[in-house]
């Protein structure tokens, strides 16, 4: 989950880097380096140039003003750390036994162990604790080897290099390679792991992500899987893994949210958390526009064809993703009657379930570079393929926030939630964006297989188009109280969130928020479970954060918060008011809406909640220790 941004051009590229990793920090800041290549003289060879730091880019930054480097050619990195401690010494870029060739890397060599050994028998001395500096010590002895053959000492050196060397890695990656002796290339490769090329104006760039290169360039090309490129000052040289070369037309970056500026609030997440009502209506005025027949509600890239096929649903997701998709699974079940089982995708490649003929794959990944995600989905596709039937052909669909993600581009059915870029480490807005669009599907599912009659779809589809205002009404409401609220809860070390039904997921949702921003323990329960062991844990120290909502389970909520209080538990609803919210001793309160609406509006006091304690505590809110936004290893 590291940051790569590399430039190669006629400017000084050691301040370009630096703003390009600012981009980037989202995917970790524990650690952060830069490389640059002063050509002394367009005669000779250059110099390789190093600065790295540990902690925050900030902290590279003013270290480059105390020892600026020079140099057109360039790599940085920010990193959240894999393997080794997150320190100067592990801090990217790392440097072969030559001093000469820098490598940035993220993702995982799986197989760095038996490389490392094989390098430490010829005599090569490893200076980190991480996979990543086998790739430069590789590359340096293949090149010696290259040259030994008698090839020229250039960027097609290099590039020649790496593409032998890849063979020999296992695992994900994307790297960038620069070499002393080449100080017009740039090589960039990638395996299941994003890169993506900016063409500029007589320069080029690569980057983990496409957010860096705004302000740069709109031209994009992204690398597909195993692809190699070498960049030089004229251009870019595309291969695929055999070393073929490859012609595909770069793209253009599309609207202006790209654009991240935090305005007046404190943090991202708190202006995030405020932009929810705004997320909600452009998703409804998107994809369900107003004055449309009662049969063509929502208009989502699926279509009625493919639905009157599929007979069962299976959903692959990991954390905040995963909460979403549990809600949507608890939807597509109860109203629009399709079976639906949601898998981590961590696991699900290790213990997938017997394949079931015309199931719905749908993949759910915010950033749409989720490392478990994608293999999990790459994996189910090779054993459908692997049938010669067509009903058990790959029906597929993708939930992101990244058009130009991996997921994306490898799915040919995505349903983009729309939330804006989202710079906050803990999701918020595009949670929300997740769990409409399986609100969409609910409704187009149930309408074509005729699951609830129209009525039951017009007023359910009336109650979602009320979202936006009820969301800008309880962020208004709760905003102050649970700031509030949260200075009781400093001192927390434990907290439960308790849910039923189709709230079970915003308990867990509720729960991992606190977890990730306040550093408190923080765990999610059915209500019903609380007495089949948790119910231990309780006294007046271990807060219960109830979320009861009138319906099929209502009554059996209020019973099981009741348990916990006496227990001496300090007792939070999230309810409407009423008789029995009157048992809680603080109460975010909620309007009166059906079970089925209720997950929008719960989770709001749930996320202000979090980011008030953290927010009190004064951690770092918008990133948090040891997590990052985009998680691009399993």
């Amino acid at each position: 989950m590291c940051g790569i941004f590399g430039v190669i051009g006629s400017r000084e590229v050691s301040s370009l880097i630096i703003d390009g990793l600012r981009k980037l920090e989202y995917r970790g800041y524990d650690s952060a380096g830069l490389a640059t290549i002063q050509n002394l003289n367009k005669n000779q060879f250059g110099e390789l140039l190093i600065r790295k730091s540990q902690g925050k880019l900030i902290n590279l930054s003013n270290l480059i003003k105390e020892k600026p480097i020079q140099g057109h050619l360039g790599i940085g990195h920010t990193r959240w750390a894999t393997h080794g401690k997150p320190n100067e010494k592990n801090a990217h870029p790392h440097i072969d036994f030559t001093g000469q060739i820098a490598v940035v890397q993220n993702g995982i060599i799986e197989n760095h162990r038996d490389l490392s050994k094989r390098l430490k028998l010829k005599g090569i001395k490893f200076n980190s604790e991480t996979d990543t500096e086998i790739i430069p010590h590789l590359l340096g002895l293949e090149i010696k080897n290259l040259l030994d053959k008698g090839l020229l000492t250039n960027g097609q050196t290099l590039l020649s290099a790496v593409q032998n060397v890849l063979s020999l890695l296992e695992g994900t990656y994307s790297i960038g390679v620069i070499w002393a002796k080449a100080p017009d290339a740039l090589v960039v490769a990638r395996r299941q792991a994003p890169l993506v090329i900016g063409c500029g104006e007589g320069e080029y760039f690569c980057a983990s992500d496409s957010t860096a290169l705004v302000g740069f360039t709109r031209t994009v090309l992204p690398l597909e899987d195993h692809e190699v490129a070498l960049l030089t000052p004229l251009g870019i040289e595309l291969y695929d893994e055999n070393g073929n070369r490859q012609y595909r037309e770069p793209s253009l970056l599309r609207g202006t949210e790209l654009f991240a500026d935090k305005k007046n609030y404190r943090h991202f997440m708190l202006k995030e958390i405020y932009e929810q009502p705004e997320t909600a209506q452009l998703w409804i005025d998107r994809y369900m526009p107003s004055g449309v027949p009662a049969e063509n509600l929502v208009a989502l890239p699926i279509s009625k064809s493919s639905i009157e096929k599929i007979e069962r649903i299976q959903i692959l997701a990991c954390g905040t993703s995963r909460h979403a998709a549990m809600v949507g699974a608890y939807l597509l079940e109860q109203f629009a009657g399709v079976p639906t089982n949601v898998f981590f995708a961590s696991e699900f490649r290790y213990s997938p379930p017997p394949l079931s003929p015309n199931t719905l794959t749908i993949g759910v990944s915010q950033s749409g570079e989720t490392a478990d995600t994608l293999a999990a989905l790459r994996m189910e596709k090779q054993r459908r393929d692997a049938i010669n039937d067509p009903d058990f052909s790959f029906h597929q669909l993708g939930i992101t926030n990244r058009l130009d993600s991996s997921l994306a581009r490898e799915l040919d059915h995505v349903i983009d939630i729309e939330s804006g870029i989202e710079i906050g480490v803990a999701a918020t807005k595009t949670f929300l964006g997740q769990m409409l669009s399986f609100y969409g599907l609910t409704i187009l599912f149930a309408s074509h297989k005729h699951k609830r009659s129209t009525q039951e779809i017009l007023d359910f589809s009336n109650e979602l188009r009320m979202v936006p205002k009820q969301l800008l009404d309880i962020i208004k409401k709760h905003d102050a109280l649970s700031k509030e609220i949260a200075r009781l809860f400093v001192e927390t070390k434990d907290v439960i969130f308790l849910g039923r039904g189709i709230n079970y997921p915003i308990a867990l949702e509720g729960a991992l928020k606190l977890k990730e921003i306040s550093y408190i323990h923080a765990q999610g329960y059915p209500a019903g479970e609380l007495k089949h062991g948790p119910i231990a844990l309780l006294d007046k120290h271990v807060p219960v954060i109830s979320i009861a909502i009138p319906g099929v389970v209502y009554e059996k909520v209020i019973s099981n918060s009741q348990e916990a209080k006496a227990r001496d538990a300090r007792l939070i609803g999230v309810a409407p008011h009423g008789p029995e919210s009157e048992m809680f001793d603080e109460l975010f309160s909620i309007p009166k809406v059906s079970e089925w609406i209720s997950p929008l509006l719960t989770v709001i006091p749930l996320q202000l909640f979090s980011y008030h304690i953290a927010s009190h505590k004064g951690l770092d809110v918008d990133q948090p220790r040891n997590l990052a936004k985009s998680v691009t290893v399993e």
